[in-house]
């Protein structure tokens, strides 16, 4: 029995910003790009954009693009937080998502959902501006774990935002919020998203941690549909390097389960 691969989604930045840097990420098992749009100018991201299409052109591939937008996002000295007086789609939201409209970007990831009424704004939005992405839920408020079911039907796809979630609940039940999330949008048919410090020790090193190692074969045992780099690809110092250890990562988590007729979940 052959499963479908785990996706392996890379952060575009400045370090992995150029056209043969991208190249290469594809090559070793990016399938998807995701452009953060907390940092950054419209010019950069467009450059970006064009950058991973024509690379993705090249290697006769398709290379979907992840626009994730910030939400209420403030940004603090130790960290960000987000401001829950402010919509959740926001005016700078709005201005940003002209990029996707003009790019037509594949994925719009919302951040700091709380309802399943955030989504609905956002595509109703969406679907006035003509733009056609599909909508991806980022899970990273308390109040979104009580509505989980309602928040991933009415999304495209759901992101589990270990980072930020960590910071509103104990960072030891976030494991099973994970696992809790994941397991929703299997039962829903949605694909999932695990993010967030997935391979952090090869920000400046070209081997993995053993606890990254073990981190995203849990993800991948608990059914995850793709696995994220953030920081890790779009400042690291070895975006290549990373992306081809979580493929292979990912892949070894595979086989096992094959190997040993085990259940992904």
């Amino acid at each position: 029995m052959s499963m479908k691969p785990v996706q392996i989604i890379a952060t575009i930045g400045p370090v992995s910003k150029e056209q043969d840097i991208i190249q290469q990420m594809i090559q070793k098992g990016m399938s998807l790009a995701r452009l953060n749009f907390s940092w950054g100018t419209h010019e950069e991201h467009r450059q970006f954009i064009v950058r991973i299409r024509q690379a993705a052109s090249l290697l006769g591939v398709q290379v979907s693009i992840i626009q994730d937008l910030s939400g209420p996002r403030v940004q603090k000295e130790t960290g960000h937080t987000y401001d829950e007086s402010l919509a959740v789609l926001t005016d700078k939201d709005k201005h940003d998502l002209q990029v996707a409209k003009d790019s037509e970007v594949e994925y719009v990831a919302m951040s700091f959902v709380a309802s399943a009424d955030d989504i609905k704004c956002l595509r109703e939005y969406l679907l006035a501006q003509g733009i056609t992405a599909k909508i991806i839920a980022k899970i990273e408020r308390k109040e979104a774990l009580a509505k989980l079911s309602e928040i991933i039907a009415s999304a495209d796809g759901v992101m589990v935002a270990r980072g930020d979630l960590g910071q509103v609940v104990p960072v030891e039940e976030v494991p099973f919020i994970k696992k809790a999330i994941l397991k929703v949008a299997r039962e829903q048919g949605k694909p999932s998203i695990v993010a967030t410090g997935l391979l952090s020790s090869m920000t400046d090193s070209l081997e993995p941690s053993r606890a990254d190692v073990s981190d995203i074969t849990s993800a991948v045992l608990d059914g995850t549909s793709a696995l994220m780099l953030s920081n890790e690809t779009a400042t690291g110092a070895h975006p290549v390097e990373t992306v081809a250890t979580m493929r292979k990562i990912a892949d070894e988590a595979l086989n096992h389960i094959t190997q040993n007729n085990e259940s992904r979940f």
